[in-house]
């Protein structure tokens, strides 16, 4: 498992690369991907291209990430799911809260 956050578009945007199993495991890698960056992002981008896993527990980081970035005002993409994570995505109502592509 592997997390990682990249700025993009001049700061306005923050990509965030799940590799791996995201589980409960990923918690503190996750968390700092998004609050250890020294601007505040207008945008952010979770890509899942090389997730192999998701469990309730990473749903409930999502969550988390909807909150820190201002809940219902929150611009959050989450891109390039496989069938697997977007069928756990779409089975949770994930995309009422998130743009799911």
């Amino acid at each position: 498992m592997s997390i990682s956050s990249t700025p993009e578009g001049d700061n306005k945007a923050l990509r965030i690369n799940i590799q791996g199993r995201f589980d409960f495991s990923a918690h503190q890698d996750f968390r700092r991907a998004y609050e250890d960056v020294d601007f505040t992002p207008q945008e952010y981008e979770v890509d899942m291209t090389e997730t192999t896993y998701l469990d309730s527990s990473a749903l409930g980081m999502l969550l988390l990430l909807r909150d820190h970035a201002g809940g219902d005002t929150a611009t959050i993409k989450i891109v390039n799911c496989n069938e697997d994570v977007k069928k756990i995505l779409v089975i949770s109502n994930f995309e009422q809260l998130f743009t799911i592509q």
